[in-house]
């Protein structure tokens, strides 16, 4: 699925959306498993209100979008399975330098997911069952609420050299 078309019905946004879910979901649990893994040494308070801020913010933002989800008919993603394919291929980069650097990347393609997202639909012409201006209101605040993570962790990566 591409989102170098405008988006063309219900059916494609739900799942698009739900690929959002599953990227919010994967910022959550690596920003949860990148918590547990610090050795004492390496944890500070900065750190670790970062890592628990990127979690609480990918929360509500999978609470928003299943809430568009629910409201298209689509059927969501299982939590749980994502969370299994996280562990799995998370396994590398445990050290303070790692998680910042990962956290950042997950902000970035989260802020041009959404950005792709938001085009694509201000592109399309079709009436979705959604309210389009909800839509766009909820996807652009996610898109500025990731924005901010990508300053927020680049702030900290630069103070930290």
């Amino acid at each position: 699925m591409s989102l170098s078309y405008p988006v063309a019905s219900d059916h494609q946004l739900a799942r698009l959306l739900q690929i959002g879910m599953v990227l919010e979901e994967v910022v959550e649990a690596r920003a949860h498993k990148h918590y547990e893994s610090l050795d004492e040494g390496e944890r500070d308070a900065e750190l670790e209100a970062l890592l628990e801020g990127a979690a609480e913010e990918s929360a509500g933002h999978r609470a928003e979008l299943e809430s568009l989800v629910d409201e298209l008919e689509g059927d969501p993603v299982a939590y749980e399975e994502i969370e299994e394919l996280v562990a799995a291929r998370y396994e590398a980069d445990t050290d303070t330098d790692g998680v910042l650097y990962d956290q950042l990347a997950s902000e970035e393609t989260a802020y041009k997911f959404y950005d792709d997202l938001v085009t694509a639909i201000e592109g399309s012409d079709v009436r979705f069952s959604v309210d389009r201006d909800r839509l766009l209101e909820t996807l652009v605040a996610i898109r500025e609420d990731e924005a901010e993570g990508v300053e927020e962790v680049t702030r900290l990566m630069e103070a930290r050299e």
